[in-house]
């Protein structure tokens, strides 16, 4: 665990979040900084899976569940985000076997690799939620006690 701690720690380090936070916004300064464009696309009807990334030769496509409150979906985008970012590969299939089977209408020599929640390890997995639920923590300082806390201080020495 302490390796998974220091590899999100070194992401967050890296990672400049936009004030006040925007979902979108990250996603296009993550993009920026991969040189390659992020599209967001709202889908209702996921089937087995509420978030879905997709990376192309030149884009990568997060489709999200619309069909949820905005903190979910929010989330979902966030999970999808903490995959780019880790640059996780699923096990279990192929690229062109998970394009047919997770969109059956896609070509799958576009596709350079899929992943939905069903494709990860548990590992990657719970290293996506992790990393998803550190970016919004570390969004929104003030709401946690330790954000809490590092405004108060920072109250205090300022």
């Amino acid at each position: 665990m302490s390796r998974t701690r220091r590899r999100h720690a070194a992401l967050l380090r890296e990672l400049p979040l936009p004030v006040p936070f925007d979902v979108h916004a990250l996603c296009d300064q993550v993009a920026a900084r991969r040189g390659r464009p992020i599209r967001l696309l709202p889908m209702s009807g996921l089937t087995g899976v509420c978030g879905l990334w997709i990376a192309t030769d030149h884009t990568d496509l997060i489709f999200h569940e619309s069909e949820t409150t905005p903190p979910h979906r929010e989330h979902i985008i966030l999970h999808e985000l903490a995959h780019v970012l880790c640059d996780h590969y699923p096990a279990s299939l192929d690229p062109a076997e998970q394009a047919a089977m997770l969109l059956p209408g896609l070509d799958p020599a576009m596709v350079r690799r899929v992943l939905g929640r069903a494709g990860y390890s548990s590992a990657e997995e719970r290293e996506a939620e992790l990393l998803a639920s550190l970016i919004r923590q570390r969004a929104t300082p003030g709401r946690t006690v330790t954000g809490r806390l590092r405004n108060a201080l920072d109250d205090d020495f300022a």
